[in-house]
């Protein structure tokens, strides 16, 4: 009997060991923890890249949605700049002297429809940049060049209804890319930036000091156009006023740094957007130049050095796709 009272004692106690309640649960501590032991603290984790995560800059929404929206632009008005200056139709926002001008700017709009609707595909920020920026360049330059030309605008010159009313459209729907296109590069560069390991197909060698040649060409006498159109609209080798030549030399200014970004960027991965771009852009304008050959003066040096950069273009870009195609391992 007092063998059993030592047991049902030793059990029934209530110390500060805690024992089983009325409900078969443990008493509480005095600092309402269990007997367990104290109760185990959450612990802040940091979040881990989403897979496939290359590293750099992660990619924002604004950029891609960007992207969409200048490729449906760059089709609707392109196509119908290059399909007038095909015809011999000058159509543009300004006056031009011949058809030619405003055709290669719709060709050049048209061309580089296909790497702006690779850019959704991206995941990091470094594999657009060769595109973005010299987006942001054509967006931003073309802007000024029109307001620096707003006179000769044919919504200030009066004209036929159509061309009054398109000149307003370039106005406005140019001035909100523009903007747009500085918000999203500016924003972008606020990401913190991963390290981005090294690159996963750097470029050839050999193919280095013609990248570096054709970028300094396009970059050069694009700069040049923008800059001074009054002397280097001489090198055009066909007719070209003031707002025709800035254009141009737009265009030429982002293809330069397109293709010298390329070069910085020293990896064929991270250039997928642009190698689509660059040879769409170089076909767009081979085509025009094609219809309207006989608008241009073939024999000059600058017509020369035309058909030379054009060229270039086209076998800068299916030159790194066949690269491209023969790495292992294709991201995105």
């Amino acid at each position: 009997m007092s063998e059993a009272t030592e047991r049902t004692g030793g059990t029934g106690s209530t110390g500060s060991t805690g024992s089983a309640g009325p409900h078969g649960e443990h008493a509480a501590g005095p600092h309402g923890e269990h007997a367990a032991g104290p109760r185990a603290r959450p612990t802040t984790e940091v979040p881990e890249p989403a897979a496939g995560f290359a590293g750099g800059r992660e990619l924002a929404p604004a950029v891609p949605m960007l992207a969409v929206a200048v490729a449906v632009i760059s089709m609707l008005v392109g196509a119908a700049m290059a399909a007038a200056g095909l015809a011999g139709e000058r159509f543009g926002a300004w006056t031009s002297p011949e058809a030619l001008s405003p055709g290669l700017v719709g060709a050049a709009m048209l061309g580089v429809t296909p790497g702006l609707l690779r850019i959704g595909r991206a995941q990091v920020w470094e594999e657009v940049r060769t595109l973005v920026v010299p987006l942001a360049v054509v967006l931003v330059g073309l802007f000024a060049v029109t307001l620096l030309n707003a006179g000769r605008l044919h919504a200030a010159q009066g004209g036929s209804v159509v061309l009054v009313l398109f000149s307003l459209g370039w106005v406005l729907v140019l001035g909100l890319l523009a903007v747009s296109a500085l918000a999203c590069v500016g924003g972008q560069y606020l990401k913190p930036a991963q390290p981005t390991g090294e690159r996963a197909a750097p470029l050839p060698g050999w193919s280095k000091p013609f990248l570096a040649v054709l970028g300094s060409s396009w970059f050069g006498i694009g700069a040049g156009l923008l800059a001074v159109p009054g002397f280097w609209a001489d090198f055009v080798p066909w007719s070209v006023n003031r707002p025709d030549a800035q254009a141009l030399g737009v265009w030429a200014l982002a293809l330069g740094v397109g293709v010298l970004g390329s070069l910085a960027e020293d990896d064929l991965t991270r250039t997928r957007p642009a190698l689509l771009a660059v040879p769409g852009v170089a076909l767009a304008l081979a085509v025009v130049l094609g219809v309207r050959a006989q608008d241009v003066d073939w024999a000059s040096g600058p017509g020369l050095s035309l058909l030379v950069m054009v060229a270039g273009l086209l076998v800068t870009g299916a030159t790194g796709q066949r690269l491209l195609s023969r790495q292992p391992v294709s991201r995105a």
